[in-house]
């Protein structure tokens, strides 16, 4: 992952509410939630969550996919392990402790 990436997706989790939106879709596992659903569980409007699932796609932590009259809306897993892993890759490098670790 290059660090231009990594921050942008940080930047789009800096937000509160798109992180709780995050966190739901997170929870709801591959199968992933309505967004009728998604907006019950994270209360609010609809139009505020539709520009915060926006933001979470344009940063590739999030897809949405249309099931004939709903929206779908699904965790990138992929992309939240590799950020997760880029984060964490380089844990106490300088000290020697990655190696034992793994």
């Amino acid at each position: 992952m290059v660090i231009e990436e990594a921050a942008s997706q940080l930047e789009a989790l800096g937000n509160e509410s798109r992180l709780k939106i995050y966190r739901v879709l997170v929870r709801a596992g591959q199968t992933g939630i309505p967004v009728g659903q998604l907006q019950e569980r994270v209360g609010i409007p609809a139009s505020t969550l539709s520009h915060h699932l926006k933001r979470l796609v344009d940063a590739g932590l999030a897809s949405q996919e249309r099931q004939a009259t709903t929206l779908i809306c699904r965790a990138d897993y992929r992309s939240m392990r590799a950020l997760i892993g880029f984060l964490s890759d380089e844990c106490c490098a300088e000290e020697g402790c990655v190696a034992s670790s793994r």
